[in-house]
């Protein structure tokens, strides 16, 4: 048995109820239990990039990615496990979208860390599903209810948008700076104020807004987008159409779906999965970044001033620079010599 997140070790106090059921694992999967779990069947919807990645080697073809399940998927599945994002508003996007194609009667399981409002989950359902605390251990909580009739969902009634300055940013629930401009990025944007030109990768793209910033203020631009998030995927797409900007949005972790190289690569690295810190995006997307500029490129980033970037960005580059900080963020430049 692989190493499991308190989450999964609650689910597995539970392991001979699941024997018989065709089950569906969706929400914040963070280990690879559903590969392990003993069920009649298994299937893994995910809007994670890279825990797809992970699933697909023993799951194959019953490991999905992407933004929302469809029907012809899930079809057969009978009893759901959901894991509990850090944002209710994406819990409540990511269930009514289930919601909306689990056929009535499905039993729903959901887990989640105290500390990440998974027991507002009775109140954010109401009428949908009635649930009932059945466990608690190691720090979370295990909830089940059923399904009592399918729910109507329609993506489009969940879009947030705000503008910077004369760019529009066009968000889902569950990406970051969903309702408007974060303090680290609005500083790493104030960094650019020469003509850019040739091609920008923005790395961890989430909602676009870098990358469109720049597009839009230097039109000689190529822009290419990714993140591991299915719905910064989908939010970055619609911030680009929105603009009337060109780019490629790809899903990749770092650089695994990345194949040419760059004049820029920017990012504001996220140092969480989940609720939990966790450096190895980052780490890799300072690591392997000189494979993936060309001679002189240029990888600009922002993070909080107390993250152990400097040594990083020194081992890697042989040196870097601080061309702007805040009592909380710096802004780090490394050139690929």
């Amino acid at each position: 048995m692989s190493v499991l997140t308190p989450a999964s070790e609650v689910i597995l106090r539970h392991q001979d109820h699941f024997r018989s059921h065709n089950l569906l694992f969706a929400g914040d999967l963070q280990d690879n239990l559903a590969t392990e779990i003993e069920a009649a069947n298994v299937k893994v919807h995910t809007n994670q990039y890279h825990h797809w990645q992970s699933l697909i080697r023993q799951l194959g073809d019953n490991a999905q990615f992407g933004l929302k399940a469809n029907s012809a998927f899930i079809a057969g599945c009978n009893t759901l496990i959901f894991y509990w994002p850090k944002s209710k508003q994406e819990a409540r996007f990511q269930l009514r979208s289930l919601f909306s194609i689990l056929p009535a009667g499905t039993d729903i399981f959901v887990v989640g860390e105290n500390r990440s409002g998974v027991r507002s989950v009775d109140k954010l359902m109401e009428g949908i599903v009635t649930f009932h605390k059945i466990d608690t251990a190691r720090r979370c909580s295990l909830f089940y209810g059923q399904l009592k009739n399918q729910v109507q969902f329609d993506q489009n009634n969940w879009w947030n948008s705000y503008q910077v300055g004369d760019v529009t940013v066009n968000t889902l629930p569950g990406v970051f700076s969903q309702d408007d401009l974060d303090i680290g990025s609005r500083l790493l944007l104030s960094t650019f104020d020469a003509p850019l030109s040739g091609n920008l990768l923005d790395l961890a793209c989430g909602s676009g807004v870098l990358a469109a910033v720049l597009g839009k203020k230097n039109p000689e631009l190529t822009l290419t987008l990714s993140d591991v998030n299915a719905a910064a995927i989908t939010s970055s797409k619609a911030t680009l159409k929105a603009n009337k900007l060109e780019g490629k949005v790809i899903a990749s972790n770092a650089y695994s779906a990345i194949e040419e190289k760059f004049d820029w690569i920017i990012s504001n690295p996220p140092f969480h999965d989940g609720l939990k810190t966790n450096l190895a995006a980052a780490d890799d997307m300072i690591r392997m970044a000189p494979n993936y500029l060309k001679p002189g490129g240029k990888l600009r980033i922002v993070a909080n001033a107390f993250l152990p970037y400097p040594d990083l960005l020194d081992h890697t580059f042989g040196k870097h620079e601080v061309i702007a900080q805040t009592g909380k963020f710096k802004v780090y430049q490394a050139t690929k010599n």
